[in-house]
């Protein structure tokens, strides 16, 4: 009978191409991780993997059991999921994932309550794309993740947490609107001026939703520079490179403070709605639902805060 451990290999095989590397994430030796693999193969009657001395390729009856093996594997965590949940929801290892533009500026303040909230609840946090969170959740390598709509998240559930608008960020003495007229047609004159708009690299979501935040308008992207990140971004439009969009919540975390920047609210911009997603099926839906609260609730306390500043 074939065995979860045999489906693990072929899964870590499978992401890893490299039998060194499958055996080092499945925390085994490469002949015990290759001896597993040809009992699956044996057993099922067929040749999942193709090996040459170079190089390591799934066949095409391999990518389909792997496909297979993929969700008996997130069953089998769900049946323990379930058993634990049952016994104690709030407890034990929560593995939280998040897009870049969200976790550094709204997870350093909301841990503390959640910490307070659920005292036997080890969270371990992860950074990664909006991509790779939608797969981390859906395989069950992740529990949930923070993430901006929109965006495809297949099956997954979302809970809405709050919406998040954007400020025009310009170098200090850039022509920008005056503070007491409507800032959005001044503002669409400079993100409309030729290759001003600076934006991070393609793969970041934030990139799709600062082009979408004003539809119809073709906004003027300088093709020449994307950024790796918010504070590369703020670097660069510091140094008098150019303009760029910054998501509301990042500006009132402070993230371009103590930068060469003049920020302008834009209140007609089209917001990107920041959810909290798991899986439809997971047992600790209630323990991840009062999460996505208390999320929710740092969030309007932060905004709050900056209103009576």
């Amino acid at each position: 009978m074939l065995t979860l451990r045999q489906l693990r290999f072929l899964v870590a095989l499978a992401d890893e191409l490299s039998f060194s590397r499958a055996a080092e994430r499945c925390h085994v030796t490469q002949p015990t991780l290759s001896a597993g693999l040809k009992e699956l193969e044996d057993r099922l009657g067929v040749v999942l993997v193709e090996r040459t001395r170079r190089s390591v390729m799934m066949t095409a009856i391999g990518e389909e059991v792997t496909a297979r093996a993929r969700e008996l594997l997130v069953g089998a965590q769900e049946i323990e999921e379930l058993a634990s949940a049952h016994r104690a929801p709030d407890e034990g290892a929560l593995h939280l994932g998040s897009i870049p533009t969200i976790g550094p500026y709204l997870l350093p303040r909301c841990l503390p309550a959640l910490r307070a909230q659920f005292p036997q609840l080890r969270i371990y946090l992860r950074e990664e794309l909006s991509e790779s969170l939608v797969d981390g959740v859906t395989s069950g390598r992740l529990d949930m993740a923070l993430m901006a709509l929109p965006f495809e998240i297949g099956p997954l559930h979302a809970q809405p947490l709050f919406e998040d608008g954007y400020h025009l960020a310009t170098p200090l003495g850039e022509r920008t609107p005056s503070r007491h007229s409507d800032p959005a047609p001044a503002a669409l004159d400079l993100l409309t001026d030729a290759g001003q708009i600076m934006l991070l690299e393609k793969g970041h979501c934030l990139q799709r939703h600062a082009l979408g935040a004003y539809p119809g308008k073709a906004l003027a992207i300088n093709e020449s520079f994307s950024a790796t990140s918010l504070p590369t971004l703020i670097a660069m439009v510091a140094e008098g490179l150019g303009v760029t969009l910054l998501p509301d919540l990042a500006v009132m975390a402070g993230a371009a403070q103590g930068q060469a920047l003049r920020l302008t609210p834009l209140p007609g911009a089209c917001p990107r709605k920041i959810v909290l997603v798991w899986r439809k099926s997971s047992a600790r839906g209630a323990v991840f639902a009062q999460i996505g609260d208390a999320l929710g609730r740092s969030h309007a306390e932060l905004r709050q805060e900056i209103a009576e500043k």
